[in-house]
């Protein structure tokens, strides 16, 4: 028996740190939040989508008393992305989160400290998009710090891609 590391490569910053695109794409992501339906959770995710021909489609999650029928901000953006731009490959994906910060508070108070991540059907959808065609570099905001990736891979080292 054998050991096997698997690692990732995370770059940490600011949002000063980025360039002003991937401001604008954090800034849409957040955006976004506003428009989720999260009743029962109460936890507004936002993704924005640069896709290959410069256009940037957004999501939000959308939730359902039937639960689990809603879906999550990345494969509302995604699904959408592909249905309206067929054939477009997706370069960058921006994520962020949101949560009421209760009475009084500001608006930017209420964005998740850390970097949101997408949950496993996320990764595995998107790792789809990005088999086909290509790496999507990966911006995970928070408020304190964000994470940037390479790809969608990266989130998921051990992907099932035989498909």
């Amino acid at each position: 028996m054998k050991d096997i590391e698997l690692k990732t490569k995370i770059r940490e910053c600011t949002l000063t740190d980025l360039s002003e695109m991937d401001r604008h794409l954090v800034s849409r992501a957040k955006e976004a939040t506003t428009r989720a339906y999260a009743p029962f959770s109460k936890y507004q995710v936002g993704a924005a989508l640069l896709l290959d021909n410069g256009k940037i489609v957004e999501g939000s999650n959308q939730e359902n008393a039937a639960y689990p029928s809603g879906t999550c901000a990345e494969r509302t953006a995604a699904f959408y992305a592909s249905s309206a731009n067929p054939g477009v490959a997706f370069k960058k994906l921006a994520i962020a989160a949101w949560m009421d910060p209760g009475e009084g508070k500001d608006r930017e108070e209420g964005f998740q400290k850390a970097p949101v991540s997408p949950c496993g059907g996320c990764r595995q959808a998107l790792l789809e998009y990005e088999h086909l065609y290509g790496d999507v570099e990966v911006i995970l905001y928070g408020s304190d710090k964000i994470y940037i990736l390479d790809s969608i891979k990266a989130l998921l080292p051990l992907a099932f891609t035989d498909f």
